[in-house]
């Protein structure tokens, strides 16, 4: 008998963790704060580097960074910098690590002012999903462009039009599997 694999967007390729990605997480609407603050940092690990690197790196990157828990990476301090900066399993960019202690810090000041993480996410697209043609591949957005210089405001870096609009897309706020994967007729509606 033979199995035939399913129609997948082109970027997933043959790698069986990037197929994994692309078919239990990409795209799928993620409503958790934590995780889209998670899902934002990782994409900011990105920057320079291809998604694969990340999520090669993913778990590594989640024991270093104390499971992404905001209230504890802000405590982070310089020795924890130099603690990171000598992991061989992470993405040694200093102004990355910083980054991501900055953007714990952003994350708890804005819940310590009663704004959730999540909704002010979800306010880039009005808190639905946006649906993209499935053919054409863009690499940012005008909603990105958008998304992009209201996180900068905020003190968020490593978080250009690209970067942001990548996060969208892995975070389900946009949807852009491709026409003919299968993934596409399983989101709709979500």
């Amino acid at each position: 008998m033979t199995v035939i694999a399913p129609t997948r967007c082109a970027w997933a390729g043959s790698d069986p963790q990037m197929q994994a990605y692309h078919d239990h997480e990409w795209g799928v609407p993620q409503r958790d704060p934590r995780m889209l603050w998670e899902m934002l940092m990782l994409e900011s690990f990105q920057a320079g580097l291809a998604w694969i690197t990340v999520l090669r790196k993913r778990e590594a990157l989640r024991a270093a960074f104390a499971g992404f828990d905001p209230q504890r990476v802000a405590q982070f301090g310089p020795e924890d910098v130099e603690r990171l900066m000598g992991d061989a399993g992470i993405i040694r960019a200093r102004a990355k690590i910083l980054a991501t202690i900055g953007g714990a810090r952003i994350y708890n000041e804005m819940a310590a002012r009663g704004e959730d993480f999540a909704a002010f996410c979800w306010s880039f697209t009005e808190g639905r999903v946006l649906h993209g043609d499935g053919l054409s591949v863009q690499a940012s957005t005008p909603r990105s462009e958008h998304a992009s210089k209201v996180l900068k405001q905020r003190g968020f870096k490593f978080v250009g039009p690209t970067i942001v609009h990548a996060w969208m897309q892995a975070t389900g706020m946009v949807q852009d599997h491709a026409q003919h994967c299968f993934r596409r007729a399983a989101l709709r509606g979500r």
